[in-house]
């Protein structure tokens, strides 16, 4: 009933375990998991991990921390794994200004590229957004008839609002569930239900109580509670819509 549009279980941090953690998410309830990529070998990795669970599926796409190593040929990789019937999406892909771990018009280039070819491909995009707000939004507008989700959405209802006028989806994770959550907590309070997913972004933001924790998909159920709360409704409406949502947005 649950869908977690968004956990990297190619990550390293659950190479010791990956298939116990993996068995558990049918008794917990969560029926879909996304993996997206965050280079070509990671989307390798991700493809092989949803061509072995029947409920995973993954995206491909290069990281904007990933930018500045992209191989020449990184395109045509993308394409060639996008042909895969479990790859739903092109990501994650955007732009990182807090880390700055690429040169920032490199992430733009490789950002647009991306884009690009997602249109072509006729594929979602999965996109990372941090402290780039303006140059996302500009570079979004260049390219018109994107569909996609900014994940992890934690910014102002103001740009919310932009994104949401562009078609997209918004994603919420464990943020959500955080004392200093204002805007995140506005932003789920104001904005259209149908264009609303959930998402744990394991291994990583993991929800109250567990945080400081490696994060899964079995507590992606405590962001749809907290939506829950949010909205005034119940975690089973919660949970039913954003499965529509992600099935919708997704193509699953």
């Amino acid at each position: 009933m649950l869908f977690d549009t968004h956990a990297h279980y190619d990550d390293e941090k659950f190479d010791q375990d990956r298939d116990e953690v993996l068995s558990a998410m049918a008794p917990a309830d969560v029926s879909l998991i996304v993996d997206p990529a965050s280079d070509i070998a990671s989307a390798e990795k991700a493809r092989d991990i949803a061509h072995r669970y029947e409920f995973v599926y993954f995206a491909a796409g290069v990281h904007p921390h990933e930018a500045q190593d992209a191989a020449e040929d990184y395109l045509d990789r993308i394409r060639q794994l996008s042909a895969d019937p479990k790859c739903v999406a092109v990501g994650e892909i955007g732009l990182d200004y807090h880390y700055d771990f690429s040169p920032r018009d490199v992430q733009r280039r490789v950002y647009a590229e991306q884009l690009e070819l997602s249109l072509e491909l006729s594929k979602p995009v999965i996109i990372h957004e941090r402290e780039a707000v303006q140059d996302n939004l500009d570079i979004l507008r260049v390219h018109p008839g994107v569909r996609g989700v900014v994940h992890c959405y934690s910014g102002s209802w103001e740009t919310a609002k932009i994104l949401l006028d562009m078609g997209l989806y918004l994603g919420f994770t464990g943020v959500v569930t955080f004392k200093n959550a204002r805007r995140c907590v506005e932003v789920v309070r104001n904005m259209p239900l149908d264009r609303m997913v959930i998402e744990t972004d394991s291994p990583y933001m993991a929800p109250t109580p567990h945080r400081g924790e490696r994060n899964s998909s079995l507590y992606v159920h405590l962001v749809a509670e907290k939506i829950a709360e949010i909205r005034g409704m119940s975690f089973e409406d919660v949970a039913r819509v954003t499965l529509e949502n992600g099935r919708r947005l997704y193509g699953v």
